[in-house]
């Protein structure tokens, strides 16, 4: 019988993965490099979607020292059919798989439970790092937002001219036969459409933003049906990275939240994360 890829990356979750990089990996603070690695890791602890990287200890400008620092609370989600996952609201500090956590001292700071190093004799010499504790990360010259990049993740575009219609309580909020759908692995597929076929006049910006390690730095619309606001439903990519160049100013709604319509067929609300 055929294995559906999908239900064998959901069957990994449970286990503590690893996968080399060749690209360099350096890590700053206050302008300072504190790391500096051609001997990185993608890591992913178990349960979780959003890798962090590994670095070799030697190639860490700084002392690890034992941290008592207190764990966060974890955040379970449903992708899809899969089993619950981790999402990024489920910080560093929580860790799915035995091992030890540590702070790391720099020449002008110490970084309160930066590092995790696993009780797993593969990670010997190895330590997880928190991407966020740290001003900025590169690899090689380039800079990343949000997490370490992950190796077997894809986003794609494709231009569309099949009809789009996406509504809320039967108000229509956009129609659009010119979308460009958003291929991203695991996630489901989205529908970016131009301004020009949305109702500009039926939403507003809110203050909300995120960032995603793959497109960039979004900014929120909210809709206001009759009297009813619904928060940040819609979001758009102003000044995209390269994964999302092909959307810009394009707007895109929760598939999660509002009703989507291809060519005639309504889509079913999927489960995931925004559920």
């Amino acid at each position: 019988m055929a294995l559906d890829l999908a239900d064998h990356l959901f069957a990994a979750m449970p286990q503590l993965r690893r996968h080399p990089t060749a690209k360099r990996i350096r890590a700053l603070v206050d302008g300072a490099v504190v790391i500096d690695s051609t001997r990185a890791w993608v890591v992913w602890e178990p349960r979780r979607v959003v890798p962090s990287y590994a670095v070799p200890v030697d190639d860490i400008d700084g002392r690890l020292v034992e941290s008592d620092a207190p764990v966060g609370e974890e955040h379970a989600v449903q992708m899809g059919d899969g089993p619950p996952v981790l999402d990024p609201r489920s910080g560093f500090s929580v860790h799915t798989t035995p091992g030890h956590s540590f702070d790391m001292s720099t020449d002008g700071s110490t970084l309160t439970g930066t590092a995790f190093v696993p009780d797993d004799t593969d990670f010997e010499g190895y330590a997880i790092i928190d991407f966020e504790a740290f001003d900025e990360w590169r690899e090689e010259n380039e800079l990343l937002l949000g997490h370490a990049r992950d190796p077997f993740k894809t986003v794609d575009t494709r231009r569309s001219s099949r009809r789009v219609v996406v509504e809320i309580d039967g108000v229509t909020l956009a129609d659009s036969t010119r979308s460009t759908m958003l291929f991203e692995t695991l996630l489901p597929t989205r529908y970016y459409l131009p301004r020009d076929d949305v109702r500009m006049d039926l939403l507003q910006r809110s203050e909300t933003t995120s960032v995603c390690a793959y497109k960039g730095l979004a900014s929120y619309w909210s809709a206001t049906i009759d009297d009813r606001v619904v928060p940040d439903m819609a979001w758009s990519y102003p000044q995209p990275h390269n994964y999302a160049t092909a959307v810009k100013d394009m707007l895109t709604f929760f598939n999660e939240r509002v009703d989507i319509s291809i060519d005639g067929e309504r889509l079913e609300r999927p489960r995931s994360p925004w559920s």
